[in-house]
């Protein structure tokens, strides 16, 4: 049994998209060991040297590794409880407890079971939701038992243990000691209900009435033999002197828990277990894999529609001829996600998932391009599923599926609402002459919000397929590739689609310039200044694709056409012209390809595909540097190449 909560995000005790009542309710549910890999997820992601320092964070924080003491609290008032586990990050306040919290699903509440305003509190926690930022946003509200709990280092000190809402069984034992002066959820607690706020940990400044919680460092005060250490030294002292009084021990938690991958809904990949009648749960035989969905499935049907499936779920046990219900929950999409990358190694094979020679061959991915918000959740199932079967199938080398990881923006919109709070799409929305913003139908007033990801939720979306019809694909992709560094978001503007089709039509335009071209003579002087320069930009633009930075890349290619447009009434051969023209073309494949390919058809250019070689050695020695004194530029020197700061 596991405590889950449906997985919307709980906006004043209800999902944000469905505007239904979110509740916690115990399920019967399938999980993934992932915290069997903890260490390993966690202690590897330094061999990840090529991926963004922001999500190495992130997973880490997600792994969550702490090192702390779990605390044996002695209880009286009871004759069924003698002693309650607490696991702490912060022993060093332990002179500062004043209250005892539990979880609603302790062990502790099966003898509250009848109490009718026990049942009424826990009904109102199932409310509450289960992420930190819920449980921090959520009321603090707590049920007060018979029972006091003993401060070990103290026994004249005993404290009030309670169950509260924003304590969760599945961190530690689900129990905490309360410290208020120095946790902002407990001292919200102790405000409400009126507890003790002894502050235990001191800056030196004002030790008056705190208005909220200290969570900085200092000096241990207020604590008998930890007086004057700092907040380490008293960590290490105190887990000492716990472990020589036997009263609890040094321990090491992970805040990540097992993958819950059971999912009630039809749309999943079916969990291939059978449970036979005498209670047992077994796996399908192999030879029975894939196991495939019913087509003729009622989707109003309430719950999940397998389980209201009249013939499906009732199935035998291959091996035995038993009667057997299949289990009618299906598989998180995440676990699909989690390893599709190795079916791409061999998508044809078909005696087994993949061909392990063609996974040593091809993995790991060499680049993974993916957006920021997959960074915790698929990025480390994927990490997981190949320890997984890295240490179940000894045929396969490989523990870390990606090399290098490269994370892209959301492409943004402004949102607008109508005088009901109804979301609208842009294309609802007018624009009036004195500047505000109406619905196209009524002319009603329209609530204009932030820039926000595109989404269907929030209408904030445009159509591809019409900027497409008007301005064509490259134009949407040029402005798309121009407008901030592929890391950031990007702003949608139609005006900025505008541009780019107009710019590219100025591309189109030169090629034709260049193709309909007289032969000049040749100025020598002029015809080796304008190779220099294309090759110069020829560099720039590949090493700009190879760093990623493609709004740079695209502003090189503005800075090509104008150096293309001031040489080119000058006494340079069409031959020259030509050439260097096929070259920039190639390097826009990647941003515009359809204009691309047709300009270089103009010129019947048969090595289309392949990559201009880019002569590095043929680079201008020199480069301009700005002086800029407060922001204004003063001068601009001629240097030379990588030369450091104090040379310059």
């Amino acid at each position: 049994d596991k405590t889950v909560l449906a997985n919307e995000q709980v906006i004043d005790g209800k999902g944000w998209r469905s505007g239904a009542v979110v509740e916690r309710k115990k399920l019967n549910q399938w999980f993934f060991k992932i915290s069997h890999f903890s260490e390993d997820l966690l202690s590897e992601l330094n061999k990840l040297e090529s991926w963004p320092n922001k999500v190495k964070i992130m997973q880490k924080n997600w792994i969550g590794k702490s090192f702390g003491c779990e605390i044996d609290f002695k209880i009286q008032g009871s004759k069924n409880v003698k002693s309650i586990k607490c696991y702490t990050t912060r022993p060093d306040t332990l002179f500062g407890f004043s209250f005892l919290a539990l979880s609603v699903d302790h062990p502790l509440s099966k003898h509250y079971e009848k109490n009718d305003d026990f049942i009424t509190f826990k009904k109102e926690c199932s409310k509450t939701g289960t992420t930190e930022e819920s449980i921090a946003q959520a009321t603090k509200i707590g049920f007060k038992t018979e029972l006091h709990a003993v401060n070990p280092l103290d026994e004249s000190s005993k404290v009030p243990v309670y169950f509260a809402n924003f304590v969760l069984m599945d961190y530690g034992s689900g129990a905490i000691f309360g410290c208020p002066a120095h946790d902002q959820r407990d001292f919200d607690f102790a405000k409400k209900y009126n507890l003790e706020i002894l502050r235990v940990v001191s800056d030196d400044q004002n030790l008056s009435d705190l208005s909220e919680a200290f969570t900085g460092d200092g000096k241990i005060v207020n604590s008998d033999f930890l007086n004057g250490l700092t907040v380490e030294d008293a960590k290490n002292k105190i887990i000492s002197e716990v472990e020589k009084r036997a009263l609890g021990e040094k321990k090491t938690l992970y805040r990540l828990k097992d993958w819950g991958v059971s999912r009630q809904r039809y749309w999943g990949c079916p969990i291939p277990m059978i449970y036979l009648e005498n209670g047992t749960v077994v796996p399908v035989d192999k030879s029975e894999l894939p196991i495939e969905l019913p087509e003729d499935i009622d989707l109003k049907s309430n719950g999940n529609p397998l389980d209201a499936h009249p013939t499906w779920k009732n199935t035998t046990q291959k091996s035995t001829g038993k009667k057997a219900i299949r289990e009618t929950d299906t598989l998180d999409t995440f676990v699909d996600s989690s390893w599709y990358f190795l079916r791409f190694c061999s998508p044809t094979h078909k005696s087994s998932p993949f061909d392990e020679k063609k996974i040593n061959y091809w993995m790991p991915v060499d680049q993974y391009i993916g957006g920021i918000e997959h960074a915790i959740l698929h990025l480390l199932y994927s990490r997981f599923f190949t320890k997984g079967l890295n240490l179940f199938n000894k045929k396969i080398d490989l523990t870390e599926p990606f090399k290098n990881l490269f994370t892209q923006g959301m492409v943004c919109h402004e949102t607008y609402k109508d005088n009901k709070g109804e979301w609208l799409y842009p294309e609802e929305v007018q624009k009036t002459e004195a500047g505000n913003f109406v619905k196209s139908t009524d002319k009603s007033k329209v609530i204009v919000g932030p820039a926000e990801s595109m989404s269907k939720s929030k209408k904030n979306t445009v159509d591809p397929e019409v900027m497409i019809n008007q301005y064509g694909a490259d134009a949407v992709r040029w402005f798309i590739l121009s407008d901030s560094p592929p890391e950031k978001d990007v702003q949608w503007s139609d005006t900025g689609v505008s541009s780019a089709n107009k710019f590219l039509q100025k591309i189109w335009n030169l090629n034709n310039q260049v193709l309909n071209m007289k032969e000049k003579s040749n100025d020598k002087k002029f015809e080796t200044k304008f190779i220099s320069g294309i090759e110069n930009f020829a560099y720039k633009i590949d090493n700009s694709i190879n760093s990623f930075r493609f709004n740079v890349t695209v502003a090189l290619f503005y800075e090509t056409f104008n150096f293309f447009k001031t040489y080119i009434n000058m006494d340079i051969s069409k031959k020259v012209f030509t050439e260097s023209i096929i070259k920039i073309m190639k390097l826009m494949i990647p941003f515009a390809p359809h204009i691309a390919f047709e300009c270089l058809e103009l010129f019947k250019c048969k090595t289309a595909n392949e990559w201009p070689s880019i002569i590095q050695n043929g680079i201008s020695e020199e480069i301009k540097i700005a002086v800029q004194i407060n922001g204004k530029t003063r001068d601009v020197l001629n240097t030379k190449k990588d030369l450091d700061q104090k040379e310059i």
